[in-house]
């Protein structure tokens, strides 16, 4: 590790271990769905009327639930029969990733590239996570979604904190950092946000290509699904052997083949991949 990467890695856990470190928040209507989501009494009214007051979440929530992996037999044109459709829990984690897209732009032109590459390829895992959660595994798509929606959210904090301490000018040393201490403070995020206790660990571990399980969890559904992206680039990760990372056996997949030539996970993929487009 550099000095330069040192320095600042240090800097940044100084300002963790002081309370110094700002960790985001989720947007306000996230809060209130969820809020109104887990309430005993809660109707699909009522979600509906909290969702209704973002018009443009309302009309991504319609637009999901006649998509081609959810569609029924007539068209869902309200929000009321959208959740229907998907279901209190389903629309609750959609929402809040959905809802999370506002949270990856900047006013600065750096942070705000740097955000945008960063939430672009959340989507891509997250769609990924979710084909192979409902192909591969008996785990909730919706919280593969969510997964691989926040799988890399502690990037959040560390590029704020650079921005307000001018350290953007070494972008190459910064992202060495974002590298090292994303997982730790992604756990701190989703730990705030009181996340699903089965998500908490994704941050940290999606990336830890020697742990073992005795069955697949969303941490190797994500790491399938982030490796799996990086198919056909020249990522560092595609020269990993991946038939030594163990989360492609209790997934049931051959490494060696992408999903989109694997008969039962290409429609569901691309079905997956138009949520977010």
């Amino acid at each position: 590790m550099s000095d330069v990467v040192s320095a600042i890695r240090d800097e940044v856990n100084e300002a963790l271990s002081k309370d110094e470190l700002e960790l985001p928040t989720l947007p306000e209507v996230a809060l209130r769905i969820r809020e109104t989501a887990e309430q005993e009494d809660v109707s699909i009214k009522d979600l509906a009327d909290v969702i209704g007051e973002d018009p443009g979440l309302s009309a991504q929530v319609i637009r999901i639930a006649n998509s081609p992996l959810y569609r029924g037999v007539s068209e869902a044109g309200t929000v009321q029969m959208a959740i229907s459709r998907l279901g209190m829990d389903f629309t609750r984690n959609l929402t809040t990733g959905l809802a999370m897209q506002q949270m990856f732009q900047a006013t600065n032109d750096v942070i705000d590239r740097k955000l945008r590459s960063v939430w672009n390829h959340a989507t891509q895992v997250a769609a990924i996570s979710s084909a192979l959660a409902r192909n591969c595994t008996r785990l909730k798509p919706d919280l593969a979604t969510l997964a691989g929606l926040t799988h890399n959210i502690g990037v959040l904090p560390v590029l704020t904190w650079a921005e307000e301490h001018g350290r953007l000018h070494d972008s190459i040393s910064l992202d060495a950092v974002v590298e090292k201490l994303q997982g730790q403070l992604g756990t701190l995020i989703l730990t705030k946000w009181e996340f699903p206790a089965e998500l908490l660990c994704v941050p940290e571990e999606h990336n830890k290509y020697d742990r073992q399980r005795d069955k697949a969890d969303y941490a190797d559904v994500v790491m399938v699904a982030n490796l799996q992206s990086y198919v056909g680039t020249n990522h560092p990760n595609t020269e990993l052997d991946w038939h030594a990372i163990s989360a492609f056996q209790r997934l049931g997949l051959d490494p060696d083949v992408s999903l989109t030539e694997v008969d039962e996970l290409a429609a569901d993929l691309e079905a997956a991949e138009s949520l977010f487009n």
